[in-house]
């Protein structure tokens, strides 16, 4: 292929490709052509088998921008859609915190949406009714006090009781059976508490939060 298309570029030596499957050697577009047509596949195939999906570096954390960032496209963007969807100041607030629908766009299904209705001032004033929570179905236990040290760390969880969702700090007694609902100390809310696993469910821990600050 490097004689008849005049350039040695194209040229693949034995020694050359065993360095390149120890991961010693680069590629280039040249041996990448000359290797897609050896092996009748489309050079895009060969890129997508030998490289990390760049959908899933977007989605892990050390991959992210160390630096903010005013995002105008691509996979951050539609990051950024997941939690803060167009219009999201101007929709209305629902009376009740509402479970949203699936829609199939978050990373995975372990992962649901929340928005904090107007009665739901536990958190309130860090966390405004209207607020979308992102909320992880899979982390379900109640942490306890020695695993955070301040309220801006403190795990904040989506409970379903028997009036709807809330949403809030939670302590569970020593026995496991009575979970407490903390509500932050502006709110002026008062506490709440339900039979653990019976009175209430937990759904899941809140991972990120989208606050509303002009409606």
């Amino acid at each position: 292929m490097a004689e008849e298309w005049g350039n040695d570029a194209y040229q693949i030596s034995g020694s050359w490709l065993a360095r390149l499957e120890r991961g010693r050697h680069e590629m280039t577009v040249p041996k990448l052509i000359s290797l897609a047509t050896i092996y009748s596949e489309s050079p895009e195939r060969l890129l997508r088998d030998a490289h990390p999906d760049p959908k899933r570096l977007s989605s892990d954390s050390r991959f992210l921008p160390n630096m903010t960032v005013l995002v105008s496209g691509g996979q951050l963007d539609a990051q950024a859609h997941q939690m803060l969807p167009d219009g999201m100041e101007a929709s209305p607030i629902p009376e009740a915190t509402t479970l949203l629908p699936a829609d199939g766009t978050l990373s995975s299904n372990h992962h649901r949406r929340a928005i904090i209705g107007k009665r739901d001032l536990s958190l309130s004033p860090a966390i405004k009714p209207g607020s979308i929570v992102s909320v992880d179905t899979r982390s379900k236990a109640i942490a306890g006090r020695q695993s955070w040290n301040h309220e801006f760390d403190r795990p904040i969880y989506l409970l379903l009781t028997h009036d709807g969702y809330v949403c809030g700090w939670c302590d569970l007694d020593e026995s496991g059976t009575w979970l407490t609902l903390v509500t932050h100390a502006l709110s002026k809310q008062p506490f709440q508490r339900w039979r653990y696993r019976k009175d209430v469910e937990v759904v899941g821990r809140v991972v990120a939060v989208a606050i509303r600050l002009v409606s």
